[in-house]
This record gives structure tokens, C-alpha cells and sequence, in this order.
């Protein structure tokens, strides 16, 4: 018994698994990668006519109306603010901290974060503000 070859088959590749595995690099990516971005408190900042734009490489430091403390997006409390920020200013070249407040906030607690920013060793700590027009 002899067999016949088909001649009339089409060799073709199929792109159904290569489509899938760029979808799947494309979500891995997506998923992995991290964004830059300040945190979603609701902060009124205060004016100043001096204000200058700040570096995105340095430390960042929140503090909201009710006077809490953020650092990387994590609650901490204002005796842990000096270990926190001498870890993340040791992994950095720039030794500054942006201090990110309402205005609303007593002054005794901003001058207190900025203190334990200074004992942990920021060489430049910094207060952002609105910048004023006028």
C-alpha cells in the first residue's frame, strides 16, 4: 500500500504563542517596574517667594494635618524618623532631606523631624512650599 503526500499542504508558522508571550512580558513589566510619585496625602503647602524646585533624588519626608509622619509611604513615628532616614540617606549620594508639610502643622513638630533628619546626617534639610507669584 503506498501513501500519497497531500500537496497542497501550507507550512506556515504560528503566531498564536508568540502574541502570548508578548502579552505576558508586556504585564510582568508593567507589574515590575516602579513609579516615582509623592504621596496622596491632601497637604496644603505653605508660600514662599524663594521657592526652588527640588532634586527627586533626595529623602522625603511627609507630615499630614494631624501631625503624622510618612516616610517611603509608611507610617513612623517621630523617634524612628532618625533610623529611617540614616538608612535611606546611606544607600544615597545625596545627603538632603525634603521635608513635605501642611501648613497647618505646629511648628514644634516640623522643627522636630527636622531636628532627628539632622541627627540622622542630612547635610541639607529643606521645607517645600507653594511658590508665591507677586
Amino acid at each position: 500500500m503506498r501513501f500519497r503526500k497531500r500537496k497542497n499542504e501550507e507550512m506556515g508558522v504560528d503566531m498564536s504563542p508568540l502574541i502570548d508571550m508578548v502579552f505576558i512580558l508586556l504585564i510582568f513589566f508593567m507589574v515590575s517596574s516602579t513609579f516615582v510619585k509623592d504621596m496622596k496625602l491632601d497637604l496644603t503647602r505653605p508660600g514662599a517667594s524663594s521657592a526652588q524646585k527640588a532634586s527627586s533624588k533626595i529623602a522625603r519626608v511627609y507630615i499630614d494635618k494631624a501631625g503624622e509622619t510618612y516616610i517611603d509611604g509608611q507610617n513612623v513615628k517621630v523617634w524612628a524618623i532618625q533610623g529611617k532616614i540614616r538608612d535611606t540617606l546611606r544607600a544615597s549620594t545625596e545627603k538632603a532631606v525634603l521635608v513635605i508639610t501642611d501648613e497647618s502643622v505646629a511648628v514644634e513638630r516640623l522643627v522636630e523631624v527636622i531636628d532627628q533628619c539632622k541627627m540622622a546626617g542630612a547635610s541639607d534639610v529643606a521645607v517645600a512650599t507653594e511658590k508665591e507669584v507677586g
